[in-house]
């Protein structure tokens, strides 16, 4: 069992998500070696870690980094990489960050030097509500679920879509053109492991109707806002995926979305996801991907996830507004998919679904208005 530093002061669920993240996400082994590499931010979580898989009796080491902007950084990794022929067993190489995913450039690179010996994991938001929330179901289970809905919305062409704060959504499907991405913790060879995982999403064909989202916001640039939206939901009336018109009684978060809007095709919807991890059983004050996989729907605005031969617009604004729980009928099926219902199924995940991989540096950089 996972034991805290003394000076520590953290709760069994966060013990419990470390335990769950070494032996379900990175199935450390005691013949592996342990390299954490972390931010400032991040150096408790990254300590708890290390300690973790010592008491373990797993090899380990650790280099800090500067998010976004660290020219020291490349030669501090290479002075504490193992060499190939002295691992008894695989890298383990972790990376944690809070609002960032950082010089992906110089990590590519050292994780090509091992071959099949590595498995890198990406971590961003990392903080203790990441361990204590984002953990709870295993890769199996996260693949379980995530295919379950898949194989029900690759079926689909129409979705009518509510939730319990008054939104009423009818979306088009066009499964031919648009892919589905499916996050769920699961690596692949040549792949980094994008953490936290459980989502699926797409691009919708159209998106009609109103968006009451009151759950979350996140953004992918660096904000100071609380993005919890339970107090003052935010309200988006929306026709053929463009924004017709949105309240919000927080007048900062209005100010947020209005600016992210008014950039180039930052009034579109550009994704349209569902959240699928059952361990996130609420909203955190952090702008994050942890409160875009809470189970319910959300729509990010602005960039798109498709490859731009299909969806020829690029920009660097995506704000996904989320909402705390979703009703979903499917063509007309009187069966809905609900949040409150997800549940592993035993269907294999479907093979024609991309897996999300970032293979660049992401997030928290700028704020919207630079």
């Amino acid at each position: 069992m996972t034991t805290a530093p003394p000076e520590t002061t953290i709760d069994a669920r966060v013990l419990r998500g470390v335990d769950t993240f070494l032996d379900g996400y990175a199935q450390l082994r005691p013949t592996d070696t342990l390299l954490v590499i972390y931010t400032p931010d991040c150096r408790d979580q990254a300590s708890l870690l290390l300690l973790t898989a010592r008491d373990r009796g797993v090899a380990t080491a650790a280099v800090g980094m500067a998010p976004v902007e660290d020219p020291g950084f490349a030669d501090r990794l290479s002075a504490v990489l193992p060499s190939r022929d002295s691992l008894t067993g695989r890298l383990v190489l972790v990376t944690i960050e809070r609002d960032t995913m950082s010089h992906a450039d110089v990590v590519r690179r050292a994780v090509d030097t091992y071959g099949d010996q590595v498995l890198p994991l990406r971590i961003i938001n990392g903080s203790w509500d990441f361990f204590r929330l984002a953990l709870g179901p295993t890769p199996t289970e996260l693949s379980a679920i995530n295919a379950g809905l898949l194989h029900r919305f690759l079926a689909a062409k129409h979705l009518a879509v509510t939730t319990s704060s008054g939104s009423e959504l009818e979306i088009a499907l066009d499964n031919d053109r648009y892919r589905w991405l499916s996050n769920r913790g699961v690596w692949r060879p040549g792949s980094f492991v994008i953490l936290p995982a459980g989502e699926v999403a797409t691009y919708p064909a159209s998106v009609t109707g109103r968006l009451v989202a009151d759950g979350a916001f996140n953004v992918n640039k660096a904000v100071q806002l609380d993005a919890r939206l339970g107090d003052n939901p935010l309200t988006v009336e929306l026709k053929d995926s463009d924004v017709v018109s949105y309240s919000c009684n927080d007048e900062k978060t209005a100010k947020l979305f209005e600016r992210c809007i008014q950039i180039d095709h930052g009034n579109h919807v550009g994704e349209l996801g569902f959240g699928t991890n059952t361990g996130i059983d609420e909203f955190i004050g952090m702008n994050s991907h942890i409160n875009e996989r809470h189970p319910g729907i959300h729509l990010g605005f602005g960039q798109h996830g498709q490859l731009l031969d299909v969806v020829d617009y690029y920009t660097d604004i995506h704000i996904d507004l989320i909402t705390s729980d979703v009703t979903i009928h499917i063509d007309g099926d009187p069966i809905p998919v609900t949040s409150r219902t997800l549940a592993p199924s035993v269907l294999p995940h479907p093979t024609n679904v991309s897996d999300e991989d970032i293979d660049g540096d992401c997030c928290g950089a700028r704020t919207p208005h630079e």
